[in-house]
């Protein structure tokens, strides 16, 4: 193992020791030391929480972005410093976190298992280390945000604040998404739009149903119309983005004998780059409204010479061929999109590893992250 491979896996360990997904500020002391005591970069702590370093010069800025919340962790994914190696505890490799308590990091078959791991500590760490180690072509940007798994909670406040790189490569999951053994590189991905269709009626005693009326019908006739909406669709550089469109729950009514007054469906939608389903046609019906409850933005990357650079990175950085590819998550690469950055995404995280009670990472796919980043760094903005 090389010795950058060895500083991927001992910062990965380190970042994911630290409990960060009820309070983040523990994680984030530690980014931010970790880059004081080792670049001579601009570092600097948001009030929110987010983390930011700053190198370089140049008139176009590319950020390398992640974020240090995680989702809450499976008891099997805790664990109090006393049941860590006397060794261990002495020398306090694996500390970091709260006193008390903190997250298990194992070590099997060349994978780190642990919460945050895949998602996404171990591409942080992977984007802290090409960050100090490249000789950026143009303003080299670090930022690892709070709040992701939140809804973008830390990224919406700092582009709120004015956090506005002109590119990013966020670093969310895209290994294995064309091939095995291979680190795609993400030029689109869906959102997603959580929506409530709220229909009133008039209540009524059920042996007298014309007396009043039925909210639960007016519903129904809403879900008529969600069903006859195409799903969203879109093309982004040559790559298909499908969405879809979906009623997930429906509630309403009080008593098996009166006629309900008020009836609730919600509606699952993925939403594509520029294009949303037609929802607000169900306020056509009577008693009917429309509520938007979480809307995700989804991403396109629209610069077709960062795609193509941000591959041949990828590329340059293993053995197989990655491709371009779509993914079908929203990620804080939504909110930086819609304000105006150029995004793909590039992570070590594959399919299913995120947010599982066995959640691992492959240490040869951090080293694999760190050369792309560093690649990527290094020769954009080309010339």
């Amino acid at each position: 193992m090389s010795a950058n491979a060895t500083e991927v896996e001992t910062l990965t360990r380190r970042l994911v020791s630290i409990p960060s997904h009820e309070d983040e500020s523990a994680a984030g002391e530690a980014i931010e030391s970790w880059l004081r005591e080792t670049t001579d970069a601009a570092v600097r702590r948001d009030e929110h929480g987010n983390v930011f370093a700053r190198r370089g010069e140049g008139p176009t800025s590319l950020a390398l972005v992640g974020h240090h919340d995680v989702v809450d962790p499976d008891e099997s994914q805790r664990r109090t410093v006393s049941d860590r190696p006397t060794a261990d505890r002495e020398r306090g490799t694996d500390g970091g976190g709260d006193p008390a308590t903190e997250y298990r990091v194992g070590k099997r078959d060349g994978r780190l298992y642990g919460r945050g791991t895949a998602d996404m500590k171990g591409s942080l760490a992977a984007a802290m280390l090409a960050f100090r180690d490249a000789e950026p072509a143009g303003e080299l940007v670090f930022a690892s945000f709070v709040g992701e798994e939140q809804g973008g909670v830390g990224a919406r406040a700092a582009i709120s604040d004015g956090f506005a790189p002109d590119y990013a490569v966020v670093g969310e999951g895209s290994t294995n998404y064309a091939g095995d053994d291979q680190t795609d590189v993400v030029i689109a991905h869906r959102g997603r739009r959580g929506s409530t269709i709220a229909a009133r009626g008039t209540a009524a005693h059920a042996s007298e149903p014309d007396a009043g009326a039925n909210a639960v019908y007016r519903a129904c006739d809403a879900v008529d119309v969600v069903r006859d909406l195409d799903a969203p669709s879109a093309t982004v550089l040559g790559q298909a983005v499908e969405g879809s469109l979906v009623v997930t729950e429906i509630e309403g009514g009080d008593a098996w004998n009166v006629v309900p007054e008020s009836c609730t469906v919600t509606v699952d939608e993925r939403t594509v780059p520029g294009q949303r389903a037609a929802l607000e046609r169900v306020e056509s019906i009577d008693g009917v409204e429309w509520h938007v409850e979480q809307d995700l933005p989804p991403m396109a990357c629209e610069d077709p010479a960062f795609a193509e650079a941000a591959l041949a990175a990828a590329d340059a950085a293993q053995a197989a061929t990655p491709e371009h590819v779509s993914k079908p998550h929203a990620t804080d690469a939504g909110w930086l999109a819609d304000a105006g950055t150029t995004c793909v995404v590039v992570g070590a995280s594959e399919p299913g590893e995120a947010h599982t009670a066995d959640e691992s990472v492959s240490i040869e796919v951090l080293e694999r992250c760190r050369r792309c980043y560093l690649t990527l760094a290094e020769r954009w903005p080309a010339e």
